[in-house]
């Protein structure tokens, strides 16, 4: 081989090895998206006071550990109630200051009045359920916006059933004949805009038809 052969080997094989040097291995990244939309929630000192409340309550309940599920929707600082006294149907996942306002409300004005305006006591609470990873619906000023639902800071209320086997529903019973039923559904509304932030009833738009909605968001909206 002559002198001027080996110099060209010599500057292949080097090409080659620089060019084996800016490829990897490795698969390549994925491209970067946006950020994620977290859910925020609140603070660990918040939690621990909204704990150290229930307990004082004789709430029996379970801290949930936090989870980031989808873009605005997540569970951050939720509790499951196991006992506040008045049996709760399909309840499941519920932000702690939301499960506070929600067992006084169901202690101390639904089961009363259930008793001194229905005649009887209440032996349960029928719920549709807290936790939804979806957006708000019924209303075009809020379409695209998460539902406080999808952060378990809602929950909806479907019917109220008595020991004397009377079901009180939301979709059947809001325009009662029976004036003490409208009296005892109008007490209960009326005290729950006194605790929670939105309370959305028949009476705002037909996506509540048959259900209350009793949301912990500062919000004043009494409808």
């Amino acid at each position: 081989m002559t002198c001027r052969d080996s110099c060209v080997a010599a500057a292949l094989v080097l090409t080659f090895a620089l060019g084996a040097c800016g490829r990897s291995d490795r698969p390549e990244p994925p491209p970067t998206r946006g950020p994620a939309r977290l859910v925020e929630g609140p603070s660990l000192r918040e939690t621990a006071q909204c704990h150290a409340d229930l307990t004082a309550m004789g709430v029996a309940f379970q801290p949930l550990p936090d989870r980031q599920i989808a873009p605005g929707c997540g569970l951050v600082g939720t509790v499951k109630l196991l006992d506040i006294g008045v049996p709760t149907a399909n309840l499941g996942a519920v932000r702690c200051g939301q499960a506070r306002a929600y067992a006084a409300w169901a202690r101390n004005a639904v089961a009363p009045a259930a008793y001194q305006i229905l005649g009887s006591e209440l032996a349960r609470i029928d719920s549709m359920g807290s936790y939804a990873c979806r957006n708000v619906v019924g209303s075009a000023a809020a379409a695209g916006r998460r539902s406080g639902h999808a952060i378990a800071n809602a929950i909806d209320i479907g019917a109220f059933v008595l020991k004397d086997g009377r079901r009180i529903a939301i979709l059947d019973d809001w325009n009662s004949a029976d004036p003490q039923v409208q009296r005892f559904l109008v007490t209960i509304h009326d005290s729950a805009c006194r605790r929670f932030g939105t309370v959305l009833s028949p009476a705002y738009n037909a996506a509540h038809r048959n259900h209350l909605h009793l949301e912990d968001d500062h919000a004043h909206l009494c409808r």
